[in-house]
């Protein structure tokens, strides 16, 4: 199994409490199985609250499961995008090859519920994270491993420490390939075969392959942002050549990169590279990264993805949302809802009003959310708008990451756009 199925179906055991935001008073008490089974709708939950949409859900992973599938590669999405283990189980029983994350207590998360194959997408400098990684490799046999490093510091580091700890397992390294001003890795193909050599040295280290992520280099498509990225990711595919030709991998390679914005992109230019193995008898799994996918939005992503309806036939599904209520009409103009920013992200664009209750927004007028406060969004209105305090307001949202950050527990519901969604799901987060 690729993940503790026990484990996650034991979620459901978990009893429901006022530490539960916006789960009604009546679930007290209950486990999540049992209030589940009492048929809740989405009326019953207090307001604020975030939801999922499971046909968008589903929609999405069929979606990304066909392009990966097409193209020849293999998905290990981010796994800190949702820090929710009940969808990292669907996502590998759709196939995915493995689960990305980005600290060593995500990992530790993600091993508590038996995942079996791990990307840590960062450098594995701390101490307590190292030990603990090669404890559990040379614990489960069939545990897989690989983490990321960007300068022969780093690695000179992480064998040091390794030194002391008991056996033999080597931890898999991959030299992470970066750019100019952007995130962590190596900024140019000499410090990446420098890289390379510092962890074959390593008694306890061994080279696995070239791993970055593009999304640091660009916010946007435009020509400049797309020639950019094709650089970038041809370095990426020339040093993984390289280290091939020189007889470098001692097994099997990995080439990793891709977030949410610019999968079609990293296709172009790295999926080809599973295809040349012959050519110097290493066998290679490219593997996209996209962490957003599953989940999607009504804003960063629905600009920039390449699956959106204006640059794909097979476009994904915001199937994120948050419902507000109504608790002000102070002034004619302005409308004060019960969600800020405890409750929803804002790091990526402000939420957009979609329905009130089951009427489009374009009914009622033009709604736009100005501004959060920790508990409030200014919410702007026509003075004639029929907004009646106690109206409830579904809004889309942009940047997943910083949304499910905000909910240890969250509803997932047959269909946002159902006049009286039922509750078919509660998802537990672990951040």
């Amino acid at each position: 199994m690729e993940i503790d199925e026990r484990a996650v179906a034991a979620l459901g055991d978990r009893v429901l409490g006022p530490e539960h935001k916006s789960v009604p008073a009546v679930a007290w008490g209950r486990t999540v199985r049992e209030f589940l089974g009492t048929g809740p709708r989405l009326e019953d939950f207090q307001t604020p609250v975030f939801t999922l949409d499971r046909s968008a859900l589903n929609h999405n992973s069929a979606i990304m499961a066909e392009l990966a599938d097409a193209a020849g590669v293999r998905l290990a999405p981010h796994g800190k995008t949702t820090m929710a283990p009940q969808l990292w189980a669907e996502q590998l029983a759709a196939g995915c090859w493995g689960i990305t994350f980005a600290t060593p207590w995500q990992a530790q998360v993600a091993r508590s519920f038996g995942v079996r194959r791990i990307v840590l997408a960062n450098a594995l400098v701390d101490p307590l994270g190292l030990r603990w990684i090669a404890g559990e490799l040379a614990r489960d046999p069939a545990f897989e491993f690989v983490c990321w490093a960007d300068s022969v510091a780093t690695v000179e580091l992480m064998d040091h420490q390794l030194r002391s700890v008991p056996g033999s397992a080597r931890i898999r390294v991959l030299v992470e390939l970066g750019g100019a001003q952007a995130r962590t890795g190596a900024r140019t193909l000499g410090e990446g075969h420098a890289i390379a050599t510092a962890i074959e040295r390593s008694d306890r280290l061994t080279l696995a392959g070239v791993g970055g992520y593009e999304g640091a280099l660009a916010r946007d498509r435009s020509p400049e942002s797309m020639a950019a990225l094709r650089r970038y990711l041809d370095d990426v595919a020339r040093l993984h050549r390289e280290l091939a030709a020189a007889g470098r991998y001692r097994d099997g390679a990995i080439v990793t990169a891709g977030g949410s914005a610019y999968q079609d992109l990293v296709l172009e230019r790295l999926a080809g590279l599973a295809d040349e193995q012959g050519a110097h008898g290493v066998p290679t799994t490219v593997v996209l990264r996209s962490g957003a996918y599953l989940i999607h939005d009504d804003g960063l992503y629905s600009e920039v993805s390449p699956l959106t309806p204006n640059r794909s036939p097979h476009p994904l599904r915001a199937a994120m949302h948050a419902w507000a209520r109504v608790l002000s009409r102070p002034e004619p103009d302005l409308a004060l809802l019960d969600a800020g920013r405890r409750d929803v992200p804002y790091d990526s664009g402000l939420p957009t009003p979609q329905l009130v209750g089951t009427q489009p927004v374009s009914e009622v007028g033009a709604l736009t959310v100005a501004k959060l406060a920790d508990q409030h969004a200014f919410l702007r209105v026509p003075a004639a708008a029929d907004l009646p305090i106690g109206s409830v307001v579904r809004l889309g949202l942009s940047h997943p990451c910083t949304a499910f950050d905000k909910w240890r527990l969250i509803p997932v519901i047959d269909d946002a756009n159902a006049a009286r969604p039922r509750v078919v799901d509660l998802v537990h987060t672990f951040f």
